[in-house]
Order: C-alpha cells, then sequence, then structure tokens
C-alpha cells in the first residue's frame, strides 16, 4: 500500500528571494510566531519577536506597528486598572504589574524595541492567529486582561477591513521581505465553526495582500497543519496547540522554502554548536568535560567573528 496516499502533501513552490545570515528578521503575530522564533534563534539568527508579546488579531499587530513607527508613548491614562493590576490594552499580560509605572516603563520600552526593530529588519513575518477582535471603549484591544466579558464587543473581522488596514502597512515599507501565514493553531473558544470562519476570513485576506507588487511571500503553515499533518498526534496535549514533532515538520518546510542549500548547511553547524552550548555536563570538572567546554568555547570564538551578534 502506498501510505503516501493517506495525506495531502501542501506544494510550496521556493521563494524567489532567500534569507541568509546577513538579514535581520522581525516576526509578530501569536503564540505560533514564538515558536518560529524560537527555531531561528537555535539557529542564531539575529531575530526580534513580539515587543509587545503576543497578539492574535490583524489590529492588534497593525496598532503595535503604527504606534511604534509614530514614536507614540503609553500614558498614565492609557492604563486600566482592574483586580489590583494595571494593564496596557495593546499589550500581552507580561507586561501588567501591581506597580503603575513599572508597566508605563516596560511598554514604552517595548515600542522603542519594536521601533528600532522596524528600523532594522530586512524580513518581516507576520503571523495572523484569528479575525475575532475584543472592542474596549471603540477601540480593538491586544489582551483582555481578564475584565468582565460586558466590558467589550466581540466582533469579526471583515476581509476588506484587513486589507485596507494592512496595505498601507506594507507600502510604507517597500524595501522589507514579508512573509504572511496564518497560525495552525485553533481558536476554539470562539467555537470550532466560528474558527474556521476565522480562519477563512485571514486566508482571503493575506491572499489579496500577496497579490500585491510588492515583496510578499505567503507561507503555508496552516495548511500544513491540516492537511499534511491531519493527525491528533501532531497536537499538543490541549488538542489546540501543534506537538514540538509538528512545529519541527513545518519548520523544516519554512527552511526548505526560504534558505539557500549554502545557508542551510551554516545552519547545521549553528545548531551544533548552540546544542553543545546547552549539554548540561555530568561531571563538568573531569578531562573529558574540560575539553569539550574549551572545544565549545574555541568554535563560539570563532563564529562570534564572522556573526557578532552571538551571544
Amino acid at each position: 500500500m502506498d501510505y503516501t496516499s493517506l495525506y495531502t502533501p501542501v506544494s510550496i513552490p521556493s521563494s524567489r528571494w532567500k534569507i541568509g545570515y546577513e538579514d535581520s528578521i522581525l516576526l509578530l503575530g501569536s503564540c505560533f510566531a514564538d515558536s518560529m522564533s524560537g527555531k531561528l534563534h537555535e539557529h542564531y539568527f539575529r531575530v526580534e519577536d513580539n515587543p509587545f508579546g503576543v497578539l492574535y488579531n490583524p489590529s492588534s499587530i497593525a496598532t503595535a506597528i503604527a504606534m511604534a513607527s509614530q514614536g507614540v508613548r503609553i500614558e498614565p491614562q492609557d492604563l486600566v486598572e482592574y483586580g489590583g493590576m494595571w494593564h496596557s490594552m495593546v499589550h500581552h499580560g507580561q507586561f501588567s504589574d501591581v506597580d503603575k509605572h513599572k508597566v508605563l516603563e516596560r511598554c514604552n520600552a517595548s515600542i522603542e524595541v519594536l521601533r528600532n526593530a522596524l528600523q532594522h529588519a530586512t524580513v518581516i513575518t507576520i503571523t495572523f492567529g484569528t479575525a475575532w477582535v475584543y472592542e474596549y471603549k471603540g477601540k480593538v484591544v491586544g489582551n483582555c486582561h481578564k475584565l468582565p466579558a460586558n466590558s467589550f464587543l466581540h466582533r469579526r473581522m471583515t476581509v476588506e477591513e484587513i486589507v485596507a488596514m494592512w496595505q498601507p502597512i506594507i507600502e510604507s515599507m517597500p524595501h522589507k521581505h514579508w512573509i504572511f501565514t496564518v497560525s495552525p493553531i485553533r481558536h476554539i473558544k470562539d467555537g470550532l465553526h466560528e474558527n474556521h470562519i476565522s480562519k477563512a476570513v485571514l486566508l482571503q485576506a493575506v491572499d489579496a495582500l500577496a497579490s500585491s507588487p510588492h515583496r510578499l511571500s505567503y507561507f503555508p503553515s496552516y495548511e500544513i497543519m491540516l492537511d499534511e499533518l491531519r493527525d491528533y498526534r501532531f497536537y499538543a496535549e490541549d488538542m489546540v496547540h501543534p506537538s514540538e514533532l509538528a512545529v519541527d515538520y513545518i519548520w523544516q518546510r519554512f527552511v526548505d522554502t526560504f534558505m539557500t542549500e549554502d545557508t542551510r548547511k551554516e545552519m547545521q553547524t549553528l545548531h551544533q554548536l548552540w546544542c553543545d552550548r546547552q549539554h548540561k555536563l555530568l561531571h563538568p570538572d573531569s578531562p573529558a568535560a574540560i575539553a569539550f567546554q574549551n572545544n565549545v568555547a574555541r568554535r563560539l570564538d570563532e563564529l562570534q567573528k564572522r556573526y557578532p551578534w552571538i551571544e
């Protein structure tokens, strides 16, 4: 029996442009963006990911970019107090704190980080998670911070709304390479049917954006998860997030699409160094362990001369 007939391979044309170690990469979006960022970090690419924390919807990601591009600061009156904590409605909960001044400091520092990343990035990867948004006092929020549900208007963005929001952003940075993808993570709290409608909206919006003449590519992580990895063994225990095996598989498809053969060879060398640096020595004072550490230190020193951003 031909077992390859039991799944549907997703055809991905090789990208016309490639990612190399000369690039600086910015990743924004859902927690799947964090998964891909982790893989890039393991191979010592220059990466900045989600300075505002994880953001799931196209509006919140666009707001973060606009704030950073325009140098907008979070002011004390922008924060919301709830449950004894202060929150920024455009940031992830990791920025919340009982100390209002700490929240302001963290949030404004993140704006500067994103501003710097936008200036220097040669590749920007955007991962849309859901078209469902929550509006608080007429504005889409990045995180609800467990405020009462009746504080928000819950609605689904339209294809036209997303395209109108993102087209000017892309056109304002014509020299960047853009990679758009739709997260394979299911937002089942909205309902399974609602999740599929949401993903359909995102797919149509990205398809419309990808038809523009700018340097924009679409990477089908959502389709890979649904068609090539259509089995629950590829999901984590929550049955929502991709398992580690699935992330590894999608990462390899990403590498095959956007990396040259020379870059892939260099990635193997750098990833081996990363793995060796993570290795926990059972007897660190033994001659073998000392020799191993010296070898790692020598290789690190050599690679830092070529890639000074490696720490």
